[in-house]
């Protein structure tokens, strides 16, 4: 039996943005379609460690079915340190006989698919005229959000915050010959807000980076960076003024907390969330209503976005003779 191990610069040659944004749409649309077991991931956080754990198992059922386990480390103070927050692997295997194919890089595989399903959100539910794009954040995920975003809409400002103005000015002065129009680092959260009809939060906060005074009206918001039930980017006045769009009702009801600390304030409730994505790519809801609506979707990460990841990344390194096969 041989295992396929990809390396983090082999998912990145593999797994091209434009080409993911494909794989997740393809992805969501198999999830409408009840063709992936989803359960929710497990996190297991020992005492006085600055990280956790995650384990993401998943299934999807067809004519060549596949089981996924994700299992990443997340350190959110890893960029301090260089190092990209999430470490980890994914694992496919045969969902016949339960043999290992693959082993592959998480970190890679998370930072491009979780910017490519906010490009596919954004894609769906912003104005087709929207093009000027607020990045809140500064990290790896910043960087990946920036080449979804340019995929899908023409973007013709840039405004992007940090913690410290140096982090940002140091994403703009990387990314520049990345960027279709010029990247403005600002001062502050505010300043990258007013005005952008694209927002996109990608930070390790635990309290909100968006005030809903900063909002314009019709505005899209792509939520990314939290993912525990007690830290949140969105404040409840945002929460409660846009239309909620979720990867899963399961997830968002378990573990966002940017919903679940405005439900508890009694801001919103169950009813809140719109719509699954998997809804809007399937067409059985129409997604953004009208010019002036505000639209939010809260991104937490699905196993099964991994496992379509990898699925891709593994099949394509297997026509093109990419990775390294060892005995196992």
């Amino acid at each position: 039996m041989s295992l396929l191990i990809l390396s983090h610069s082999e998912v990145e040659q593999l797994l091209p943005m434009n080409e993911c944004i494909t794989v997740m749409e393809e992805a969501f649309t198999a999830l409408a379609r009840d063709e992936f077991h989803q359960p929710l991931r497990t996190i297991t956080k020992p005492p006085n460690v600055k990280g956790v754990m995650a384990l993401m198992p998943t299934f999807r059922a067809g004519e060549t079915p596949l089981f996924g386990l994700k299992a990443i480390c997340v350190f959110p103070g890893n960029a301090e340190i260089g190092k990209d927050a999430h470490q980890g692997g994914v694992l496919l295997f045969d969902g016949t006989n339960g043999e290992p194919l693959a082993m592959i890089n998480a970190s890679a595989i998370t930072a491009i698919r979780t910017a490519a399903v906010s490009g596919l959100a954004t894609r769906l539910l912003a104005r087709e005229d929207a093009g000027d794009l607020a990045i809140i954040g500064a990290g790896v995920q910043a960087r990946t959000h920036l080449a979804a975003i340019s995929c899908v809409r023409d973007l013709k400002r840039i405004r992007v915050a940090a913690r410290r103005l140096e982090s940002a000015e140091k994403f703009a002065q990387q990314m520049q010959n990345q960027s279709p129009c010029p990247i403005e680092p600002v001062e502050s959260n505010e300043a990258a807000v007013r005005g952008a009809d694209i927002i996109v939060t990608v930070t390790t906060t635990r309290e909100p980076v968006v005030n809903r005074e900063w909002v314009s009206a019709g505005a899209h918001l792509n939520a990314v960076g939290t993912y525990s039930f007690n830290a949140r980017e969105i404040d409840t006045a945002t929460m409660k003024a846009a239309s909620l769009f979720v990867d899963r009702r399961e997830s968002a009801l378990n573990e966002a907390g940017d919903y679940l600390i405005a439900a508890k304030e009694g801001a919103i409730g169950p009813g809140h969330i719109r719509a699954e994505l998997s809804e809007v790519v399937a067409g059985s809801n129409p997604g953004r209503t009208s010019r002036d609506e505000i639209t939010i979707f809260k991104s937490l990460g699905l196993a099964m976005e991994d496992l379509a990841a990898a699925t891709y990344c593994f099949r394509k390194a297997r026509q093109e003779n990419r990775g390294t096969w060892v005995d196992f």
